[in-house]
């Protein structure tokens, strides 16, 4: 049965009293919200996935997917309404409705995007498709297969896969709360991408609706469109509703270790060993360094502060074999097997997600975040180690910031293997780690965040002699608004160049040519999505 109009006339009054300048479209009398319920179908009714700014679950749904707390303050600007979509037909009537009446959509999964911009827009007024309902994960064990709807969190990914096989897992991120829509369509990483690649090296399919409403899967969309919506960022191309992906094998016993090591304790030389030897492992281990500021026990510390460098590991199999690489490769971390746990895989993600050892499975089920805080991210990419004087003027340097920390993500093994045109995602061979800077902070207000912030611009600017130059890449899933915003404007294809190049060096051309193919108005659009090419006259 449909709806009926007393279910739709409050929900129009509500939106009209909020929202006048919506009331009309320029070609008719109906509503935005008319609209969405004229266009779903009869039998998936529309009215239940919609929140506007009256109704009393509007904030809570807002708020439950802001995982960066400097985008959840009264000034920040809010959607005119939420369509947490039930099914496909609720997202292709908010595209043919947004582009009828004029409005921007942002597309929301996980909401992890450092720069808030899949909930926050510049361009008001503007709405949120969420995808927070459609999280179905269809495992098929014969092909060893799974389709996921891109609602669905890493760690209902993690825990579906493994539950069906101990011996299956999948290549993504280390954070379980975070949502497969964004992290999925730009080039996700984690700690087996040395022996499986990225997230989009183990996509072979999706279902993703185009401009024009259509659901299309990978052979009517054709490669090119597949192409760009694994690793060039979905949300500007259409909404991808789910990725079909391929699982990886994970032995019954992996090893995890946690080894750190002060300046006091010979970080300086540790760290520069690791630079030469961490790339060129066995692929089964992936060594992540982590460096920051701590106080110091001993007078040689710089103002009572020193360098805490982390050495956090998993291996793809047992410690009698991890340690055996470790003292032939890389003696000098001094790795023993008390430092050494053996766990199931699915186990080594709740211990690199800091969860107590022990902890049930079952929670990576929680789609609630261990830790809120504000924060800001940046990247780079290191072609070159980094030698000893300028690691220790580096370690000055954060001493002297204090706040922002350093964590340094080996690449080699398969992701020196595989092309750079091979996926959007180009930071393949010839890197040798990628740098995140991270700095979070607890106090609210402006003033707080202005601080933070340029700290770790600061650090950034720093480490500039150090990293990849001309470009100076960065990685498309660290958004960062330093890098360049798009307005929107006459020169929006050279705006886009100024960050897209940095995400994508040479794959940036290919990714505009299929955009202004597939979406030559421009309705996909975000603060740093992949424009279109300058319109020419007949």
């Amino acid at each position: 049965m449909g709806i009926s109009r007393l279910m739709i006339l409050p929900l129009l009054s509500i939106l009209l009293s909020i929202t006048p300048c919506l009331a009309t479209s320029n070609s008719s009398n109906e509503t935005f919200l008319q609209c969405l319920i004229d266009h779903a179908l009869p039998s998936q009714p529309i009215s239940n996935a919609i929140y506007t700014p009256g109704n009393s679950s509007y904030s809570s749904v807002l708020q439950s997917y802001i995982r960066n707390l400097r985008f959840n303050t009264s000034t920040t600007p809010k959607p005119i309404l939420i369509l947490s979509a039930l099914h496909e037909s609720h997202i292709q009537a908010a595209i043919i409705c947004a582009q009828k009446h004029g409005l921007q959509m942002k597309i929301r999964s996980g909401g992890h995007d450092y720069e808030g911009i899949s909930y926050v827009s510049n361009i008001v007024p503007f709405f949120v498709l969420d995808m927070f309902n459609l999280r179905s994960i269809d495992i098929d064990v014969a092909t060893e297969t799974a389709w996921v709807q891109t609602g669905a969190t890493l760690g209902e990914v993690y825990y579906n896969i493994n539950e069906k096989n101990k011996t299956w897992g999948f290549p993504a991120g280390v954070c379980p709360t975070v949502g497969v829509g964004g992290h999925f369509s730009g080039g996700g990483y984690g700690n087996m991408m040395r022996k499986y690649g990225l997230t989009v090296d183990n996509i072979v399919d999706a279902k993703l609706i185009d401009v024009q409403g259509r659901l299309l899967d990978r052979k009517s969309m054709g490669e090119d469109l597949f192409w760009a919506i694994i690793g060039g960022g979905g949300a500007s191309f259409g909404v991808v509703v789910s990725y079909k992906i391929k699982v990886v094998y994970v032995p019954e016993v992996v090893t995890v270790f946690i080894v750190r090591r002060t300046l006091e304790q010979n970080a300086t030389n540790i760290v520069h060993s690791w630079e030469q030897v961490a790339p060129n492992l066995d692929q089964n281990l992936f060594i992540r360094l982590t460096m920051d500021v701590v106080n110091s026990s001993s007078s040689s510390g710089i103002g009572g502060k020193t360098i805490r460098a982390s050495f956090f590991a998993l291996f793809l199999g047992d410690s009698a074999r991890l340690l055996k690489i470790m003292n032939e490769s890389f003696p000098e971390l001094g790795l023993v097997q008390s430092d050494c746990i053996e766990m199931g895989w699915l186990e080594s993600v709740l211990y690199w997600t800091n969860f107590p050892i022990g902890t049930p499975t079952n929670a990576l089920l929680s789609r609630v975040p261990q830790v809120l805080t504000h924060l800001k991210r940046k990247s780079d990419y290191v072609t070159k180690p980094i030698p000893k004087e300028g690691l220790e003027g580096i370690w000055k340097k954060m001493i002297e910031l204090e706040r922002p920390m350093l964590t340094f993500n080996p690449y080699g093994g398969r992701m020196a293997e595989i092309p750079a045109s091979a996926t959007p995602f180009p930071h393949r061979a010839g890197n040798l780690w990628k740098i995140q800077y991270a700095t979070n902070w607890d106090e609210d207000g402006t003033e707080a965040a202005n601080k933070y912030i340029n700290l770790t611009r600061e650090l950034y600017t720093y480490m500039t002699p150090f990293v990849s130059k001309n470009p100076r890449q960065a990685f498309l899933n660290y958004r960062d608004l330093d890098l360049g915003i798009n307005n929107q404007g006459k020169n929006r294809y050279f705006e886009g160049r100024v960050y897209g190049i940095k995400y994508f060096m040479e794959n940036f051309n290919r990714l505009v040519e299929i955009k202004t193919k597939v979406d030559p108005g421009n309705f996909f659009r975000n603060e740093q999505s992949v424009p279109t090419l300058p319109y020419k006259k007949k």
